[in-house]
This record gives structure tokens, sequence and C-alpha cells, in this order.
């Protein structure tokens, strides 16, 4: 790349960034990479929003029988014929000019990939989701939206309305979830706040919440939860992350208390807590919920949680945002 004078700029346009998020809807991939992607194109100036990954993903089929929205894993995926045979399958929905990292083209890449098993790779005719991608939701829970992985969520749950069970933290969290006495059943939303780039800070991956033991014990196998952290991507559940802004930017997820119904609708994209907007606008944080906020007092930490942006741009640190060029100004020795 140095030789021949490849730069990250060269290859990391903005037609390789929509080729992305066709892949990664094709392979049911994981909500992480939406905000990686939202970061690296922000640091190379590219523009690219949260919605790009709703508009192009969306039309996009599941090809891969992976876990979590399918059956196999990464190994067999690889011996099926991996991402170039997939890529081979979607490549009318591709720019096939955008340069890869060699230099050469991405159609010149998928010529000679070929699927060695159908089970796992499947064709556009027999897909594992007609649809998939990840849905952008908004509402007045997620102003600057939230996501939510389709493939990888129960079906009867993606119109639903429950009773939100609220924790502050994911101290709070372990400390209640698995209390005999917690009021909370199978139509419940868990809530999960403080998870955010600033309110952990980093955005961890906790948002897919453990299920209560109590309810486990009943058969339930899954239950809406909503949190402004994020999750493995490797994690199943109707899991709706990245709420922006979080919690900690004065988000209304820090207002949402147990007992107040939320709905979420991902046909709509919707995710909003019924509760009146002069109502929303009259409530403060708890104590509680403030408490379980970060608040560094100096160093890396603090630079951190004063300059990182939210989810919906990438999570990376504002004064990193815009290309700087690759000229090096005077030497370093």
């Amino acid at each position: 790349m140095v030789g021949a004078g490849r730069r990250p700029a060269t290859f990391l346009t903005e037609a390789s960034f929509r080729n992305a998020i066709v892949a990664l809807a094709a392979i049911g991939g994981s909500t992480n990479a939406v905000v990686h992607l939202l970061a690296v194109a922000g640091r190379l100036g590219v523009d690219l929003s949260l919605d790009d990954f709703d508009r192009i993903g969306s039309r996009v089929p599941v090809l891969v029988d992976l876990q979590p929205a399918g059956r196999f894993l990464m190994e067999d995926f690889h011996r099926a014929g991996g991402l170039l045979a997939v890529l081979r399958e979607v490549r009318d929905l591709l720019d096939p000019d955008a340069l890869t990292v060699t230099g050469r083209p991405l159609a010149a890449c998928l010529d000679d990939a070929e699927i060695w098993d159908g089970e796992v790779i499947r064709t556009r005719d027999r897909p594992l989701v007609a649809e998939g991608g990840i849905a952008v939701l908004r509402g007045n829970l997620a102003p600057d939206g939230a996501l939510v992985k389709p493939a990888a969520a129960s079906p009867h749950l993606l119109r639903h309305r429950g009773r939100a069970v609220v924790f502050d933290s994911i101290e709070d969290f372990r400390a209640r979830i698995d209390d005999p006495g917690l009021d909370v059943d199978a139509d419940s939303v868990l809530v999960l706040r403080g998870c955010g780039p600033k309110g952990y800070p980093g955005m961890p991956e906790v948002a897919n919440m453990p299920l209560p033991k109590k309810l486990l014990a009943q058969g339930v196998r899954d239950m809406v939860r909503v949190c402004d952290g994020r999750m493995s991507g490797t994690a199943y559940g109707t899991v709706v992350l990245h709420v922006a802004p979080e919690a900690a930017a004065g988000g209304p997820l820090a207002l949402v208390r147990t007992g107040d119904f939320i709905a979420l609708d991902v046909e709509a994209r919707r995710i909003d807590v019924d509760v009146p907007d002069a109502e929303l606008a009259r409530r403060a944080p708890a104590k509680a919920t403030v408490t379980g906020f970060a608040a560094p007092r100096r160093g890396w930490e603090r630079l951190y949680v004063d300059h990182v942006l939210q989810a919906d741009t990438g999570a990376d640190l504002d004064f990193l945002v815009g290309s700087s060029g690759s000229e090096v100004s005077r030497e370093s020795h």
C-alpha cells in the first residue's frame, strides 16, 4: 500500500461504506458494526448517517444461516465460501467500482467466489430472512435514534407494548433482576440506563440483559429490552439498544419510571414511552439515576466523558472527527 501510494482515504469512500452496509445486512451482522462504521467515516470526513443503515440495509436479504439469527458458526461460514460468496449473491446491490485495499475494484474480487454449502450460505431465491438489515427506531424515547436487529429478535415481540421495569445501572440490574419479589412478567419491558458512552463510560456490551430466573423457569425465552449501551453480535433477543441521546446526556431514557408503558413497533420504526410530553417535561432524573452515571474528576476518563459523541454519530471523540489528511508536518525524533 505504501509503495503504491494507497492510503485509507483511497478506498474508504462513500461507496465503500455503502457496500459495507450491504455486507453487514446480508450476513445478519452485529449492531456494533454501526457505531464502528460511523466512527471511521467521521474520522475520514465521509458523509454517513444512522439512517443510511436502515435505508440501504432494509432491502438486503439475510443469506447466512449463522448464529444468533440462524444455526451455524463462523467456521462453518468460512468453510461454505465466506464473505466473498455472499457478496457475489448481492452484487447487484453493491457499487462494483468501489476500490478495495488491494487497489482493485470490488467486482473484480467476486468472479471466482463460490458457495460450497448452500445450507450455510443461501442463494437469493431462498434467503434466511427476506428483508434483513438493522432497523433504526425513533420516537420520544430515542429522538436521535436507536437500533434493533430484527433477524435476531422474536417475531411476536417486534410489535409490543409493556410495562417498564427500570434499572439505573448495571449494578442495580444485577442486584435486583433475580429477586423473587421483583414485579415483572413476560410482557414487561426491561430498561437499563447509564450504560452509554458518557454514563458508564464507554458503552459496554450489557444491553442483552439476562431474563429473570423466575421467568426462565416459566419457559420465557425473550423479552423486550431497552438500553443505551451495546450488546454482543453473538447475542439473541428483542433488544433496543444504542438509545440516543443516552440517559447521561439528557436523553428521555433518564426520565422513564417503573410502571410507564413502552411501545415498540419495528415495522413503523418507533420506540415510545406512553407518557404525555407535558409530563415528561415536568420530570427530572431521580437521584438514583444520576448517581449511577460516571463522574470522573480527572485524567483520561474525564477527557473521554467530556468529549465523547453519542452512539448515533459513532461514539468517537469530538476532536477526532474530520479528515486531517496524510501530511506529517514535522519530525518527532
